[in-house]
């Protein structure tokens, strides 16, 4: 799957919110969304009206920029959701949260989501004691991740929990930081998720 090589400060301003691509920089001064909280371009900043079609598009961008997914990977999640039983909506949230690059982030394990995703496809993490080399790979409530054996992986997932020692940890999950594991206790809910998402609006734009 392809992946986005831009500048990651210019997905936030475009999107009007901070999308914590960045990890702990984006709670800084750094941020450039505290500096310049207005989208890029030379006509950025003039008024232009926003149709519903662009409003339910924005909020789709949105969703795909926070998880790193391009938009035939995007698809492929949305077909699975709606195959699914229950909540379409809230199905595609809980596909999107159980990649394995979202979970080794919100474990703390990498200090942002692409260093997360890095560290996955470069085969730093194990699945239950099996390594892993897929970023997507979907985890299930049982599955234990914890980073391969070799001393350099484990030294600098050490060192991103270090960094993120104050981060809070999903109720879908349990870090234990001393043994550098998580382990997935359940499937993540709605109220799981802690982006500012309307879903709706993703589903009226991609059911037509």
């Amino acid at each position: 799957m392809g992946r986005y090589t831009g500048n990651k400060c210019k997905l936030c301003r475009r999107e009007g919110m901070k999308l914590f691509l960045k990890g702990q920089r984006c709670f800084t001064d750094k941020c450039a969304l505290s500096r310049r909280d207005y989208p890029p371009g030379v006509h950025a900043q003039k008024r232009t009206k926003v149709t519903d079609y662009g409003v339910r598009v924005r909020e789709k961008q949105k969703l795909k920029r926070i998880y790193g997914v391009m938009e035939r990977q995007f698809r492929l999640y949305f077909a699975e959701a709606e195959r699914l039983k229950g909540n379409t909506g809230e199905t595609l949230l809980a596909l999107l949260e159980r990649r394995l690059d979202n979970v080794v982030l919100q474990s703390g394990f990498a200090l942002s989501r692409n260093h997360a995703r890095l560290l996955c496809n470069h085969g730093h993490f194990t699945v239950n004691g099996r390594r892993v080399d897929v970023a997507s790979f979907q985890v299930r409530p049982g599955d234990v991740i914890a980073p391969g054996t070799k001393e350099n992986t484990r030294k600098i997932v050490a060192e991103a929990v270090e960094v993120n020692k104050s981060q809070p940890v999903p109720s879908w999950l349990e870090v234990n930081r001393d043994a550098l594991s998580s382990r997935v206790v359940a499937l993540p809910r709605r109220e799981d998720v802690p982006h500012p998402i309307q879903e709706q609006l993703i589903i009226e734009l991609c059911s037509k």
